[in-house]
């Protein structure tokens, strides 16, 4: 020690005699400094390492020259300079920088991937000309404040109203029999009102767009069709306009080809085709009453707000409820900017989820600073000589700075890379409803993104130890034998590893909350038993699409009974209307002898399924009083209907319904309630209770009006129950090919799958909350075990003292341990704190657990703690085999 204290002299007389720049002095006391240490590690007695190091650097004489000639240096070169020492300071501790920068790259990996999905959904503006112009359309009605508009009601509006310049609507869910192009299949279509391309800005690949003449009934028959259809079934030959598409058995003239990057809205399925929605064959599609499922969308006049379009558009729903009070009395407009709506609820649930992969970023740079603590303590001389010597306190700060810096953009620029991957598979996990998920990717905002996020994180973890270090006494540094350490640094990393843990134990009780939250559901009894169900959807050819009905009636009943003979079929039912989690339909109906309602928003409303004999067999839907359908409830029977424990309790509390009649407002027709089932959970297994209209009415397929009987031939549900439902659909497919190849069946699931579906935004949350929450758990227990270690290196002669003095291998080991459990103890104590705040915002993601669940809160708690207690065991362990003779000696 005194050898060395006798070459800082010598230098500060060198300097002093030079009337060197004190910062330059700064920079030649550190390279001299730097070789010393590397020499004197390497085994050499302080004298060689002195030596050494001063002919490496050329000569004490010849170092000052040099380093004088570099004096009045501009300030973008000494930061080149302070880069270029970084970097031999980053390659000299290899295991330093990989810890570092592996952490980094985690943490800003998972925030750029959910950025670019943020990005995409939340921050880009919708890809079309001047999107704030454009609003959703919606009727407004007393069940639905944002319903399905009636196409007469619509075409009323768009020549009524003073507000728009453009007004549209579609219908998607629509499907069509192809024949004529190969194998007939099932396609999916959506019906278009004429200029709805135009005011979206969508321009066709080739050909042209609907024409106003064309959109009305008893047009020529036209089609658009998608990219994807294009090149599938036309090898995206140019010539393809005017050839004919053949749909349900009549022919369209292909006028158009619908760009690749039109996914209006996200509709779940594939879109084949594009029709006028005035040529739909629907034949309630100009019944004011019938929503039928359609959307409008606006273009707003330029200068016109959304709260100007709204009474514009109260006006003129005020103005048709009093010319049709029958069935718009009650009826108004809902005005909704479009980015909203496409949004739906997804903006809170990616939110929550940004915060909590925010959280994961904290923790990374809580560690690496740690990391650099640490780091610093073993630079102290380095730091000590430089101060002595005249460097300032900024001088310090900033190159302790630049090198975290580069530990962030290095760090970053894997994260990058990591993004990338992690985006494709975090969008191969989203639901396939999810908005504008087609558009999610890495792009120029992204990077930015990137780039901003890993400056902050260089900035934030560099800044702490950099000040700690530059605010350090050299006197006392230099007065230090090496093996001591700050009691104040200490501190700070215990500080430092609570922060972790606190963070942490947030992540971990959401996570905690989101899996319990998929296990209720998973326990939720859905009405119905999923496990052994299969549905799919099913046309019969196109000759029979004008057949009659008892025509088709005999058909349907033909190809249950083939179904019904497939090895493994135990019952099939034909499905039309609503369908459990997939889709809605509603009857109006109003109980006999009560009056009439005076309209149609009076009148009671009812999910409508419309159904076969052994439906209640294959669902496996209890029957609660009553009788349900047989074969003999036909077309030729008296009307009947089964009714759900929700309407029986809602329109006959305490009464019994069977023999209750109600007037059906859809179909004209008077049924008679024979029977009462059990309640299917439509609208979700978490939010069916939350919905206005859940009251169930089953009526018998085989009494289906002709009219509605006629649109079936189609497309048309078909259920079936086996006990192993995932094997049985190629058997069914193969006995349907052998009735007619122009007879199709598609879009098989399970009902387990139809469920799974419908939790799938869920699962997705609880699955990136899971990933957060254990990154968070490694690298808290990372921190905790690189503190425990640095402590027990530093304190490596004092625990030899203790053993020499008798002190036993379990004292140590206490010792050690209780400095590990106070900071654990702290994080978690203020982990919990935060978490019964934030966890509150979890609350519209949860079901069937509190978001202050005390089982949650208690077991991570308690693992979190185990685990840290773990980390800190291994060190804490291997500070008990000290050889305190050896340890001595070494001191």
């Amino acid at each position: 020690m005194n050898q060395f204290r006798a070459l800082f002299l010598r230098l500060r007389s060198l300097i002093h005699k030079d009337q060197l720049d004190r910062e330059l002095a700064a920079e030649l006391s550190t390279h001299l400094d730097l070789h010393i240490e590397e020499n004197l590690h390497a085994g050499m007695t302080f004298e060689e390492a002195r030596r050494k190091a001063l002919l490496k650097l050329g000569g004490l004489e010849q170092t000052k020259e040099s380093v004088r000639d570099r004096r009045g240096v501009p300030l973008l070169e000494a930061l080149l300079q302070d880069l270029r020492f970084g970097v031999r300071m980053l390659r000299k501790n290899l295991a330093f920088t990989i810890a570092a920068v592996t952490v980094l790259a985690l943490g800003i990996g998972a925030n750029t991937a959910l950025f670019s999905i943020v990005n995409a959904v939340l921050l880009r503006p919708l890809p079309y000309p001047h999107p704030e112009q454009l609003v959703a359309l919606r009727e407004s009605k007393p069940n639905y404040p944002t319903g399905s508009i009636s196409y007469p009601n619509f075409l009323d509006w768009q020549n009524d109203n003073r507000s728009f310049a453009s007004m549209g609507v579609m219908r998607s869910g629509g499907s069509f029999l192809l024949s004529g192009l190969g194998e007939a299949e099932q396609v999916n279509a959506i019906f278009l009102s004429a200029g709805f391309f135009e005011q979206l800005g969508v321009t066709p690949v080739l050909g042209r767009t609907f024409a106003p003449d064309e959109d009305h009934t008893g047009g020529t028959p036209v089609v658009m069709i998608s990219t994807g259809f294009w090149r599938r079934k036309f090898g995206s030959a140019p010539d393809a306009l005017g050839k004919s598409v053949t749909l349900d058995g009549k022919v369209y003239t292909l006028i158009g080809v619908v760009p690749s990057s039109f996914n209006f809205l996200e509709t779940s399925a594939t879109t084949d085709l594009y029709l006028p929605i005035a040529q739909w064959s629907n034949p309630v599609l100009m019944d004011r009453a019938a929503g039928l499922g359609i959307g409008g969308v606006g273009r707003l006049k330029p200068g016109v707000t959304i709260e100007q379009a709204q009474a514009d558009m109260e006006r003129v729903t005020r103005n048709l409820a009093a010319t049709y009070p029958d069935t718009d009395k009650g009826i108004g407009a809902a005005v909704i900017p479009l980015g909203r709506w496409t949004l739906g609820h997804v903006q809170s649930f990616l939110l929550v989820l940004f915060a909590a992969v925010g959280f994961v970023l904290l923790i990374a740079c809580v560690n690496v600073a740690n990391l650099l603590l640490a780091r610093s303590s073993k630079r102290a001389h380095e730091f000590a000589i430089r101060a002595a010597l005249g460097a300032g306190q900024g001088r310090i700060i900033r190159q302790l700075l630049v090198e975290s810096t580069l530990v962030a953009a290095i760090g970053g620029g894997l994260g990058v890379l990591l993004a990338a991957l992690g985006t494709q598979v975090a969008l191969r996990s989203l639901p396939v409803t999810f908005p504008r998920v087609r558009e999610v990717g890495v792009d120029g905002h992204v990077l930015l993104f990137a780039i901003a996020i890993s400056l902050a994180a260089g900035v934030f973890f560099g800044l702490a130890p950099a000040l700690k270090t530059a605010q350090g006494n050299p006197n006392e540094t230099l007065q230090e034998s090496g093996r001591g350490g700050s009691a104040i640094r200490h501190r700070m990393q215990g500080v430092l590893v609570a922060a972790e843990i606190s963070l942490a134990l947030v992540l971990l009780i959401g996570a905690g909350l989101m899996i319990r939250t998929l296990a209720a559901l998973q326990n939720v009894n859905p009405g119905f038993e999923a496990n052994k169900v299969l549905t799919f959807g099913f046309s019969l050819p196109p000759a029979m699409m004008n057949a009659r009905s008892d025509t088709l009636r005999a058909a349907l009943r033909q190809v249950q009974e083939k179904f019904q003979s497939a090895p493994g079929v135990q019952a099939v039912a034909f499905s039309w209307g609503a369908s459990p989690l997939a889709a809605d339909d509603e009857w109006l109906f109003w109980i006999d002898g009560q009056p009439k309602p005076q309209s149609e928003s009076e009148m009671n409303w009812a999910l409508d399924y419309v159904i076969g004999s052994d439906y209640l067999k294959v669902m496996g839907i209890p029957l609660k009083n009553g009788r349900f359908f047989t074969d003999q409830d036909d077309e030729r029977a008296p009307r009947v209907a089964v009714v759900d424990v929700v309407l029986a309790g809602k329109f006959f509390p305490g009464l019994d319904p069977i023999g209750k009649r109600l007037h059906l407002n859809n179909t004209g027709e008077t049924v008679e309630i024979v029977g009462v089932v059990g309640h299917v959970n439509q609208w979700g297994l978490d939010s069916d209770d939350k919905e206005s209209v859940r009251a169930q009415l089953y009526t018998p397929f085989t009494q289906l009006p002709d009219k509605q009987m006629a649109l079936s031939a189609s497309g048309l549900g078909v259920v079936v129950r086996s006990d192993k439902p995932a094997t049985v659909f190629p058997s069914i497919h193969q006995i349907n090919n052998q009735m007619s190849s122009q007879q199709v069946v598609f879009g098989a699931l399970t009902m387990d799958e139809v469920i799974a579906g419908s939790l799938a935004e869920r699962r997705f949350s609880m699955i990136l909350f899971a990933l957060f929450a254990a990154l968070a758990l490694v690298l808290s227990s990372v921190g905790i075990y690189g503190v425990i270690s640095y402590i027990v290196g530093q304190r490596t002669r004092e625990i030899g003292i203790r053993m020499a003095l008798g002190a036993q291998r379990a004292d140590i080991l206490r010792v050690i341990l209780a400095d590990g459990a106070k900071m654990t103890v702290v994080g978690v104590l203020f982990g919990l704190s935060a978490s019964f705040l934030l966890t509150r915002l979890l609350v519209k993601l949860l079901f069937g657990v509190s978001a202050t669940d005390p089982l949650t809160f208690l077991g991570v708690s308690v693992l979190l703690t185990l685990v840290a207690l773990a980390a800190c065991y291994i060190p804490a362990h291997r500070a008990t085999r000290v050889d305190p003779v050896v340890t001595l000696r070494y001191e």
